[in-house]
């Protein structure tokens, strides 16, 4: 939880506690990064008036290295604040004074949205709702369907998937073309450095189709 004044956190932070969740704060935008970086949370309780980075600032710094879900919680209750703050990556806003429990209950609904699969493999991490892949941290730039057959294998790290089904799932019903999906699946491979000999996320199960490696 990013915000500096004193009761406020201490007022989330007990009711946040009480559902089991651990609980780190920062009163800066320097020290939220840190230990951003740091811990990697799943949620980012973000103000936007901050000391030093504001939030709009240290949500766009966040986006660059984290999959965190991020909640506004601020003073500024603009519609122009809102748009801003959700333009540069927050999932939700609320605005101050607010509910401890509506709180609670924004981020349980944001914790359920099957944001970022668990790593299939080391390294790699999906995140469906945003379209957004990364190999070791680092962002890699996928074509629509490129990205739609990794979402497909995604689903079920370590089940195969066999050509017909990719089909289906990304091009829709009727195409049959199987070296349609060898083509772009060779184009995916090699955005995500893999090497198909010896694959570290996608492996060809012969004459069937793919598997995403399971860790």
């Amino acid at each position: 939880m990013v915000d500096d004044e004193p009761p406020i956190v201490h007022l989330a932070r007990s009711y946040l506690e009480r559902e089991g969740w651990t609980v780190l704060a920062a009163s800066d935008g320097g020290e939220a990064l840190e230990i951003a970086r740091r811990e990697q949370p799943d949620v980012v309780i973000l103000d936007l008036m901050l000391p030093g980075l504001d939030g709009v600032e240290v949500c766009r710094e966040l986006r660059t290295f984290s999959n965190a879900f991020v909640v506004m919680l601020t003073a500024r209750s603009e519609e122009i604040d809102k748009l801003v703050g959700l333009a540069v990556g927050a999932d939700d806003y609320m605005t101050k004074p607010f509910s401890p429990r509506e709180l609670v209950a924004r981020i349980k609904a944001i914790l359920r949205r099957a944001r970022v699969s668990t790593p299939a493999a080391p390294g790699l991490d999906v995140d469906v709702s945003r379209r957004i892949a990364r190999v070791d941290g680092l962002p890699v730039d996928l074509t629509r369907t490129e990205f739609e057959i990794l979402a497909a294998l995604v689903r079920d790290p370590g089940a195969v998937v066999d050509r017909a089904a990719l089909l289906a799932s990304v091009w829709g019903p009727g195409y049959n073309d199987d070296h349609l999906v060898d083509v772009h699946v060779a184009n995916l491979r090699r955005k995500l450095g893999d090497n198909p000999e010896h694959p570290r996320f996608v492996e060809t199960v012969r004459g069937v189709g793919y598997r995403l490696a399971a860790v």
